[in-house]
């Protein structure tokens, strides 16, 4: 079972028909939405400040999501996939955002809709990335818009493969995920 820790009157809040992987750690001023997965060695720390992820969003392994005291908080939107070993730090990401390996996105940037970060980025504090574009590099730089119909197709693909592996945990015949159009 993951490890949730209350901290200072914050007792962490999950939605309904999420993944805890037996290794994650959630800690204080946290909440998760529905069909979420906290994938192995994931730690979302909100134990400094506030950390919201939205529904249908994947952390995948060794994820570290944390803020600074007063001054950044996490807010994470709807069907978003944190790729493996991704380090969050204060920042905000919108809907259907790829966050790639290993990437690093620092306190106050902003990643916009169906925007993707490339594995191995790292976004610079106060960057903002626009709607539908790829950024990469160390720091990440803008590299060009990215097809809104298909990035959101990919995106929401990702989303559903992660909602479809979740439930290989409890339910081990699980079929595909089949549900209606993400909105």
């Amino acid at each position: 079972m993951a490890l949730i820790i209350p901290l200072r009157g914050f007792t962490p809040k999950i939605g309904h028909g999420c993944f805890l992987a037996p290794n994650a750690t959630i800690i204080g001023d946290t909440t998760i939405g529905d069909e979420c997965s906290i994938w192995f060695n994931v730690v979302v720390r909100g134990d400094v400040n506030t950390i919201t992820i939205g529904n249908r969003v994947n952390i995948q392994d060794g994820s570290v999501l944390h803020t600074l005291y007063g001054k950044s908080v996490i807010e994470i939107g709807d069907d978003v996939s944190v790729g493996h070993n991704v380090t969050i730090h204060g920042a905000k990401i919108h809907d259907l955002a790829l966050i790639g390996m290993g990437a690093v996105v620092m306190d106050d940037a902003v990643v916009g809709e169906g925007a993707i970060v490339a594995a191995g980025s790292v976004v610079l504090s106060k960057t903002v990335i626009g709607p539908h574009e790829l950024w990469a590099g160390a720091p990440a730089r803008f590299v060009k818009k990215v097809d809104p119909a298909q990035a959101a197709e990919i995106n929401i693909k990702i989303a559903r493969n992660y909602l479809m592996y979740s439930r290989w945990y409890g339910e081990p015949d699980a079929k595909p995920y089949e549900a209606g159009p993400f909105t």
